[in-house]
């Protein structure tokens, strides 16, 4: 069990082929695979880990948790690799030399949802400007604070990170009682379904887990571009961590990308 209190170990481990994996000393311990809650949600994280695991027979083991306490525990070595959408924290490691190898693998978007007026039983066009919505959420709260709530991770996850991001270009500071973070336990999505709020959410996890009574309100906003990289610990020397970069970063676990929904393949 790693020491960060934000991660949930264990939430998956995919036993190697046992032809493959005897004798080889890639296969004596699991690669543990630190990934952000957004990519567990939209389930990339997992199709990742069972076409890797069925390509090389190396054991994968998948430990989920906001990409900022992914990415400590990747500092400390108590991880192999990660999978994380912090493009800005990621940077801070590599310079300081305590990440190897960070590739590009994901493109996908975060958007924002809520719930919205539907008309002729469809909801209205989603707007290219988070900011506008922002503003317009924020007049909403203004006229009638507890008609609505905004939900936040509020985690340190990189669906956390851009939406903080967001609110300051948007030049707002989101109160209660409107705003609200929610526990750091992965599901977001459906959190923010069951309390019919508005959020922002990756495309990928609103893809698995969105849906009615909420809409997508604004998507396709540059400033919600989202950049999902692999990586591998400096302080951590599984053998097979530079096999598992080159392999995710490489034509198999792009197609694997390609073809999961939410995301397409780096350019």
């Amino acid at each position: 069990m790693l020491r960060r209190p934000l991660l949930l170990a264990g939430l998956a481990l995919v036993g190697a082929p046992t032809v493959r994996a005897q004798g080889s000393p890639v296969a004596s311990a699991p690669l543990r695979l630190g990934v952000d809650y957004a990519l567990v949600e939209s389930g990339l994280g997992a199709s990742l880990q069972r076409a890797f695991s069925s390509d090389t027979g190396i054991g994968v083991k998948l430990v989920g948790g906001p990409a900022l306490a992914v990415l400590e525990a990747l500092k400390e070595g108590e991880l192999d690799a990660a999978l994380t959408n912090a493009p800005r924290a990621e940077a801070a490691l590599e310079e300081q030399g305590l990440v190897h190898d960070r590739r590009p693998i994901a493109a996908g978007e975060f958007v924002l949802v809520g719930p919205a007026p539907r008309v002729r039983g469809k909801p209205p066009p989603a707007s290219r400007s988070g900011v506008e919505v922002l503003a317009r959420i924020l007049e909403l709260a203004a006229a009638a604070p507890d008609s609505l709530v905004f939900l936040s991770p509020g985690d340190g996850s990189g669906t956390h990170l851009a939406e903080q991001a967001l609110w300051r270009a948007a030049a707002i500071e989101p109160l209660a009682p409107w705003y609200a973070s929610t526990p750091a336990t992965g599901g977001f999505v459906a959190r923010v379904r069951a309390r019919g709020a508005y959020a922002l959410v990756e495309r990928g996890a609103w893809a698995a887990a969105g849906g009615a009574p909420l809409a997508v309100l604004a998507e396709g906003d540059p400033k919600l571009a989202e950049s999902v990289r692999a990586m591998r610990a400096f302080r951590a020397t599984h053998p097979a961590g530079r096999i598992f970069v080159d392999w995710i970063a490489g034509r198999r676990g792009h197609a694997v990308v390609a073809s999961h929904r939410g995301y397409a393949a780096p350019t």
